[in-house]
């Protein structure tokens, strides 16, 4: 499957935060987010395991109640079911992937 970033829609979740779902099939999926300084990921959990990959920018993430500054290159891992969010803090584009995939975010379709 070859998916071109062009062909993918961008859904604006507000507050500075878009997404834009990639590849996605089986049990996986990519999706690239893109912040602007100061918008914020919300605390939040899902049944999903997650690996976020700092594309660009600087983020203040917060996953089981501990906080730390990531930039681009570093790589988070959320658990299932594990409270994480974050606040951008230099504007920057994430790309998280999952495992399964997220229904919710092909609804949105």
């Amino acid at each position: 499957m070859f998916i071109y970033h062009k062909d993918q829609p961008l859904d604006d979740l507000g507050g500075g935060v878009t997404r834009r779902v990639l590849a996605h099939g089986g049990t996986m999926m990519a999706v690239e987010v893109r912040f602007e300084k100061g918008a914020t990921g919300p605390l939040h959990h899902h049944p999903h395991e997650q690996l976020t990959y700092v594309l660009s920018g600087r983020f203040a993430f917060t996953i089981e109640g501990e906080t730390r500054e990531v930039g681009p290159g570093d790589t988070l891992y959320k658990a299932p079911d594990v409270v994480h969010g974050c606040v951008c803090l230099e504007a920057g584009v994430l790309l998280d992937t999952f495992t399964p995939q997220r229904e919710d975010f092909l609804a949105a379709k």
